[in-house]
């Protein structure tokens, strides 16, 4: 019962955004764009300013990498047994491979380890934003009849503000700058509004999802994808790395999560069979709500 209430905090702000968009209309783009571009770099920040560098950051990129890798070559692999074309593949890959580290893992990880695991989970939400946003961008664009060169992708890498914050956190860090107290309760009140805002904003883009028929092989290969084999992958990871039992439960949950929000964006912007992509983050939010505390209640067997 207690692994309920850890994810019912979450679910219930994801529920205001969503009834807040069903009701009132608000203009989501806008206020994702300000989360992403004006709020997430100081969380980043703060993050990587305060926690000690160590092993950690790079088991933890390790193990992104390694999931992220295995994941893509599985897709392609059914993807060409099944011959789907290249535009459905590409949607398969945004769909199954990158999950909602951020505005869903990040903070069920803080309901449900703490203010360590927290920590943790933000340092894998840049990771996996870096991944998305190069990664995932490209399988996007790929996917595209529309065409892109490879300045234009490496231009929108550079303009990742949640990148930018990651960096001048770690220089300050290594440098032992010190950041002014006035200016550090300004970094500590936009970081601590970060959170809620986003968990908001993705209850409205749910609203917004749905009502598009899509091939259900496809839908039923991705939700296997990112609700069955990334965990158990993710637990076949981290059983390799000399990493503490708490930290191997947070990746394996965070592995757990559904298809991440950002890559509806991705595949509206680009074409990239949105529907499908749209019906998959769908789909994998509502089956998480059953899913999420049934491994949380897994991994405190551990």
């Amino acid at each position: 019962m207690d692994v309920i209430f850890i994810v019912l905090p979450a679910l219930l702000v994801f529920l205001v955004g969503f009834i807040g968009q069903k009701k009132l209309g608000f203009e989501i783009n806008s206020i994702s764009k300000m989360a992403i571009y004006l709020m997430y770099p100081f969380l980043a920040f703060k993050t990587f300013y305060e926690n000690e560098l160590n092993m950690d950051y790079l088991y933890i990129f390790l193990f992104c990498i390694a999931l992220c890798v295995i994941l893509i070559l599985s897709i392609k692999i059914v993807a060409g047994i099944r011959n789907y074309s290249k535009q459905k593949t590409s949607a398969m890959i945004l769909s199954g491979v990158f999950m909602n580290s951020g505005n869903y893992g990040v903070p069920i990880i803080l309901f449900g380890f703490g203010e360590l695991g927290f920590r943790y989970a933000v340092i894998m939400m840049v990771i996996q934003s870096f991944l998305m946003n190069t990664i995932g961008l490209y399988y996007a664009i790929s996917g595209s009849s529309k065409t892109r060169d490879s300045k234009d992708i490496w231009m929108k890498i550079v303009k990742m503000p949640i990148l930018h914050g990651a960096v001048i956190g770690l220089a300050f860090q290594v440098l032992n700058l010190k950041v002014p107290l006035f200016l550090n309760q300004t970094i500590d009140l936009v970081s601590q509004a970060t959170i809620p805002t986003i968990m908001v904003v993705l209850g409205m883009q749910l609203a917004t999802l749905g009502g598009k028929k899509v091939e259900r092989s496809a839908l039923s290969f991705i939700v296997i994808m990112r609700m069955v084999a990334s965990p158990i992958l993710a637990l076949a990871i981290v059983s390799i790395l000399p990493i503490s039992p708490t930290l191997s439960s947070i990746l394996i949950i965070l592995a757990s999560m559904p298809t991440a929000a950002n890559t509806t964006m991705f595949s509206l912007q680009f074409n990239t069979e949105p529907d499908l992509v749209s019906a998959s983050t769908l789909v994998t939010t509502i089956l998480s709500i059953v899913t999420i505390p049934i491994m949380l209640a897994l991994v405190s067997l551990q």
